[in-house]
């Protein structure tokens, strides 16, 4: 294990140390913005793998790592950023043989393990001994943006090679806050609040959910997630994205272009909405702005 200042510091470095300029990293796409961040700064060459509500198509990564040469392959298995897509225990294996068959590895970025609704995170890592799963996971969703404490779990050379970035980019962690963080999880309260965290996560999501179905049915949600914190919705094949986004925010409503969550061309005109915020009461005059947004550009 290797203690990071968050996750996305963790990114960067496995990024770096693994690849490096110019080669070559698969990514699930659409997938988190922050990993497409981290990797763009990185210099790598990102080559996209279509992801949908189940994950990848193992044949479609097979062929991505065939035709690439890639040795690295990031995916958020649990409850992805945006789409809320978990991996089936089968499909899991399934992807994890893709990956020792071509002697790569799967960055298993696990940020919202805390956050399941209707199933629980169960992480690829588990159940992998022989050094194909390089894991991450931090604190910042979880318990607070400013606890930035985070680990990565890899073996081997790999570890040598990222242990020795993260010297050479910060060589400590607050102790402070790392003593902080073991405060918070280990305190009999911490499993009481993930529990409470569940059925909130459960009540934002389904309300979410049904203001759109009532009042902005153009708006189309395909999957429901199973955990996280959003939803990924598709609009009208046309729509203009930019345009749409400016009206929202002129009247109130603040949401994220889909463009940011993909690592090559946009699928289609998504948004990603969130429904962990302070206020879910707004959540049906929000679903109206978005309804009115979308008739205006459409005039």
């Amino acid at each position: 294990m290797i203690v990071v200042p968050g996750s996305q510091s963790g990114l960067s470095s496995i990024f770096r140390a693994l690849a490096g300029s110019g080669h070559p990293v698969l990514m699930e796409s659409p997938t988190y913005w922050g990993a497409i961040l981290a990797a763009s700064h990185a210099g790598v060459d990102i080559i996209p793998v279509p992801s949908g509500a189940e994950g990848p198509d193992p044949a479609e990564l097979a062929r991505a790592f065939e035709e690439s040469g890639a040795r690295l392959f990031y995916a958020q298995p649990n409850y992805a950023n945006p789409t809320g897509a978990q991996w089936s225990h089968q499909r899991g294996e399934q992807v994890l043989e893709v990956v020792r068959q071509n002697g790569a590895f799967l960055i298993e970025d696990d940020w919202a393990h805390d956050f399941g609704i209707s199933t629980t995170a169960v992480p690829i890592a588990a159940r992998e001994d022989s050094g194909h799963v390089i894991y991450l996971r931090s604190l910042t969703k979880s318990v607070s943006p400013a606890m930035r404490v985070g680990a990565v779990i890899a073996r081997g050379p790999a570890r040598d090679r990222i242990l020795a970035d993260r010297g050479a980019e910060s060589m400590y962690v607050s102790g402070i806050l790392q003593t902080a963080a073991l405060d918070v999880i280990t305190q009999p309260a911490w499993q009481t609040h993930l529990r409470g965290l569940r059925h909130q996560l459960q009540s934002r999501r389904d309300l979410l959910v049904t203001s759109l179905r009532q009042h902005a049915p153009q708006v189309h949600v395909a999957h429901l997630p199973k955990g996280g914190l959003n939803l990924w919705a598709r609009l009208p094949d046309g729509t203009d994205l930019d345009r749409f986004i400016r009206e929202c925010e002129s009247a109130g409503v603040i949401i994220a272009p889909g463009t940011e969550w993909f690592p090559a061309e946009p699928a289609g005109p998504f948004i990603r909405l969130n429904y962990a915020g302070p206020n879910p009461g707004a959540f049906q005059d929000g679903a109206h702005i978005l309804n009115r947004s979308l008739e205006r550009i459409s005039h």
